[in-house]
């Protein structure tokens, strides 16, 4: 299974920065796609994430309405958009997959991407 990620980079707090995820290795349609953050010394936080069949997606309050999470089944493919960005949004940003029901819970991701650094600017 791989999960490539990219899109990171610097940017200024208010901007806009758009992620990806290409999928490979596994059934995607099957699959609960999530965008994962985690800051060092700091607990993984799901900042984004989408049903595998029926569009419903999740945002935690720290990010809801400001992040779009979506996904192409067809290219096998999440994209994280990710708008108003403030510097406490720095971390790295990983793309998982996940079978399980609760599939709004970090923990219940299987398989996870390489991350991708996000780094916003005051």
């Amino acid at each position: 299974v791989q999960l490539q990620a990219s899109g990171g980079g610097l940017v200024q707090a208010g901007g806009s920065l758009g992620l990806s995820c290409a999928a490979s290795g596994l059934p995607f349609r099957n699959y609960h796609m999530g965008w994962i953050r985690q800051v060092p010394g700091q607990e993984r936080e799901i900042v984004a994430a989408i049903h595998r069949s029926n569009g419903v997606t999740y945002y935690p309050n720290s990010v809801k309405g400001r992040f779009t999470i979506s996904r192409d089944n067809a290219k096998t493919t999440v994209y994280l958009q990710m708008d108003g960005l403030k510097p406490e949004d720095t971390a790295v940003y990983y793309c998982a997959a996940s079978r399980n029901v609760n599939w709004h819970v970090a923990v219940n991701y299987n398989y996870w991407g390489q991350g991708t650094q996000v780094t916003v600017s005051s």
